[in-house]
């Protein structure tokens, strides 16, 4: 469908104030970037990766790396979206470094995002690959906590995306009656979400303790019930309450075998299971620790990073819920 609304008059440069933070009651926290990225104490990035304790820096690249390595997939699902005509005002909730912004901008090359993120770190990272990509005068980077009582204006988008983001929220229905207000009618709201943390390792490895991802996944998905209670939801039944109608619901399986997964799969695994060794090292047996240790251990003989059988293996599932 086109929608005669005009482009948005808003600046679109990166430059209009993009680290300046929108008011806020309780301030803007790095762990509501994107993101997001939520409840009290915890921090979690695109990736589905926590955070908590992380800079910024270090942040910054596991979000590239999940952008790098699974960009075939994310385009897969911009381009499945269930669009009549190409949006030309997208808004980004909680961008982070840029993978969805970026992609948007690459399936709609008509189209302008509003990229909204509370990192200021984040914002710079999206500007800097804005301008490396040419795209820097389609960016508008807002820096806002998007659990604040008020969100800056944001224009009037025909597309709203909100990738691994809104099960971080304090208060998701609210969130979704704003994206509600906030699409024009007939526009669409794209939903997606994150099976947790990708896979790397065949079944049988390591070879000392087979099955040692399964078994830190376990343990993840115990804590992180407790801490991020909206994981894992049926979005479906909150968007209809919120008064969208959800026209799909798919699941994009993503298993890029050893040849697929390109040269920064061992750096993404190796990021991936630091962050896995942090989660889930309180719950594992000595044996696993060890194995685990010997994995990140970039100087050792058994290094991820000297592995030839990394695998990724995760799923994304997106909802395409458009206002009536």
């Amino acid at each position: 469908m086109d929608h005669a609304h005009p482009r948005p008059t808003h600046p679109t440069h990166p430059s209009a104030q993009p680290d300046r933070p929108a008011h806020s009651d309780h301030g803007t926290r790095p762990e509501h970037a994107a993101h997001h990225d939520h409840p009290q104490g915890a921090g979690h990035d695109a990736t589905g990766h926590d955070t908590t304790g992380h800079d910024s820096a270090d942040h910054a690249e596991i979000l590239d790396l999940d952008a790098e390595v699974l960009d075939a997939p994310l385009a897969t699902i911009t381009a499945g979206l269930p669009l009549a005509s190409a949006p030309r005002h997208i808004v980004d909730l909680g961008c982070g470094t840029g993978a969805g912004t970026l992609a948007l901008l690459r399936r709609f090359p008509g189209a302008e995002v509003t990229a909204v993120d509370s990192s200021a770190a984040h914002l710079r990272r999206l500007r800097e690959k804005a301008e490396a990509q040419g795209a820097v005068d389609r960016v508008r980077l807002v820096r806002a906590d998007l659990d604040a009582r008020t969100w800056p204006a944001l224009g009037a988008p025909e597309l709203v995306w909100a990738s691994a983001s809104l099960h971080h929220m304090a208060d998701p229905a609210h969130t979704l009656r704003r994206v509600h207000d906030l699409v024009v009618p007939g526009g669409l709201f794209a939903v997606v979400e994150l099976d947790g943390f990708p896979r790397f390792l065949p079944g049988d490895a390591p070879a000392e303790a087979p099955g040692l991802e399964d078994r830190c996944h376990a343990a993840l998905d115990r804590r992180h019930a407790g801490r991020v209670p909206h994981r894992g939801a049926d979005w479906g039944p909150l968007l209809e309450a919120a008064g969208f109608t959800v026209e799909d619901r798919r699941t994009v399986a993503v298993a890029l075998g050893p040849e697929d997964a390109g040269p920064a799969v061992g750096r993404y695994a190796l990021a991936s299971l630091r962050r896995v060794r942090e989660g889930a090292a309180h719950a594992l047996s000595v044996t696993d620790l060890t194995a685990l240790d010997r994995l990140l251990d970039t100087d050792g003989p058994h290094s991820v990073l000297r592995r030839g059988d990394l695998a990724v293996r995760t799923e994304r599932t997106v909802w395409a819920a458009r206002r009536t």
